[in-house]
Formats: structure tokens, C-alpha cells, sequence
């Protein structure tokens, strides 16, 4: 019997350099939960969740003027979506032009369930755009900090 050739032995790859390895996204869908908990806590909470700084907001806009309450809660608005870009990107990498229309989805689903079930609440395209424009700051302050951190 003539001898048997082994198969050949195909070795290993090697892992990737750090550089190109890709990173989990186990942290971000975590952050995302807790984010989420608090988004809905702030956004269905029965009674407006600025009432016991608008006092405060006031007596600011007698001595500055350009604060007013309604620049202070767009840009509030603004600043509590900007996780969710950040997020969002970070988890869905390879189709990053879902975050804006997911943003767009969640602040709508959010301001007609404040009008249809909170009494108190005030739903308002103002809102909307601002959430949305907070979900783009995110995903424009992660693309410049990736960048950044590149070079």
C-alpha cells in the first residue's frame, strides 16, 4: 500500500493589527439602553420636566435677553438627542443613514404620544426639529472625533 500524503496544512491567519479590528458594539447597545430608560422617563413624564427651572430661566432672561425659554428648551432638546447619534452610529456602522430617519421616527412617535395620552404636555414641530438636528450634532461629533483620532 503506497503511503498516504497528509493534507496540507493551511495556516492560520494572522489577527488583525489593532487599527483594522472591529470594535464591539456590546458597550454602545448597553449605553443605549439606559439612554433610551432615561429618554423616556424625561419624554413621558406627566407634567413638563422644565417647570421647576422656568423660575430660573425667567430671572436670566430679565438681566440676559437673548435666553429666553423657548432658545433654552430647543437647545435642551437638542442636547438630549445628540447621545442618541452617537450611539446609533456607533452601533449601526455599516448603515449609518438609518440614524436620522430612526431619529426622526422616535421624536414623532414621542411628541404624538405626548399629545394623545399627556394632558399637560405640549407637542411641538419645535421639538421634532431640534431632536432631530441633536441626532445630527451627535453623528457629526463622532465623525470628527474618529477623524481626529486617526491622524
Amino acid at each position: 500500500m503506497p503511503d498516504a500524503v497528509p493534507p496540507p496544512q493551511i495556516p492560520p491567519k494572522p489577527p488583525l493589527p489593532p487599527k483594522h479590528r472591529r470594535a464591539s458594539t456590546t458597550a454602545p447597545v448597553l449605553v443605549l439602553a439606559g439612554y433610551l430608560l432615561a429618554l423616556a422617563v424625561i419624554a413621558f413624564w406627566p407634567t413638563p420636566v422644565d417647570a421647576g427651572v422656568a423660575p430660573v430661566i425667567d430671572a436670566l432672561s430679565r438681566r440676559l435677553p437673548a435666553i429666553t425659554r423657548p432658545r433654552v428648551e430647543f437647545a435642551a432638546n437638542v442636547a438630549l438627542f445628540v447621545p442618541f447619534g452617537v450611539l446609533l452610529t456607533l452601533i449601526l456602522r455599516g448603515a449609518k443613514e438609518l440614524v436620522l430617519p430612526i431619529a426622526l421616527v422616535a421624536t414623532v412617535t414621542i411628541e404624538c404620544t405626548q399629545a394623545l395620552v399627556l394632558q399637560a404636555r405640549v407637542p411641538s414641530v419645535l421639538d421634532i426639529v431640534a431632536n432631530v438636528t441633536g441626532a445630527s450634532v451627535g453623528m457629526l461629533g463622532l465623525a470628527v472625533w474618529q477623524r481626529v483620532r486617526r491622524r
